[in-house]
């Protein structure tokens, strides 16, 4: 049974892999880039350890807000974050996540470098069911994901420890 969304991306400059990491969990980052404008994050509360907090308050443009508390799942450094919004810090489970409007899912964000050059990001949210599946997808998963990654590799890309993107031909 799977009721997972995805996106994958390959990105020309596999050296990002950290800096997009750093951006995942880093609660000064995190807010430049998380959701898709003109939506935008008004709080990050990141504790990046199996057990800790990831918690947002995000903004919409007509002034609505959305706090969604989770907790870190797993982390390996510069290759693979793992978060879900049906666990609180300490692996307390979330209710709000369950109740009526709440979107319980897991979420898995893997850098693989691909040996070339280029670096293949991945974007998964595993849901408990068909139907939250279906609502993520009907919310903007595709579009808003994608767009909320363009945000985080100019993000990654403008952070002075970010490394240059690779050139073709050079």
């Amino acid at each position: 049974m799977n009721h997972e969304l995805s996106i994958t991306r390959d990105i020309p400059f596999a050296d990002l892999g950290l800096c997009l990491y750093r951006c995942w969990t880093d609660p000064d980052l995190l807010p430049k880039w998380f959701c898709p404008a003109p939506w935008r994050v008004l709080h990050a509360d990141l504790d990046p350890r199996p057990g800790g907090r990831f918690n947002t308050t995000m903004a919409g443009p007509d002034g609505e807000e959305v706090a969604t508390e989770g907790a870190f799942l797993e982390l390996v450094d510069g290759e693979k974050i793992v978060f879900s919004s049906a666990f609180r810090e300490g692996w307390e489970p979330a209710p709000a996540a369950f109740a009526e409007g709440g979107l319980p899912f897991v979420a898995i964000i893997t850098f693989e470098d691909l040996g070339d050059g280029t670096l293949r990001y991945t974007a998964r949210a595993r849901h408990w069911s068909a139907a939250a599946a279906e609502r993520h997808a009907q919310l903007g998963f595709g579009p808003g994901w994608n767009t909320a990654l363009d945000q985080l590799i100019a993000v990654s890309a403008s952070n002075p420890d970010s490394p240059a993107p690779q050139r073709s031909g050079s």
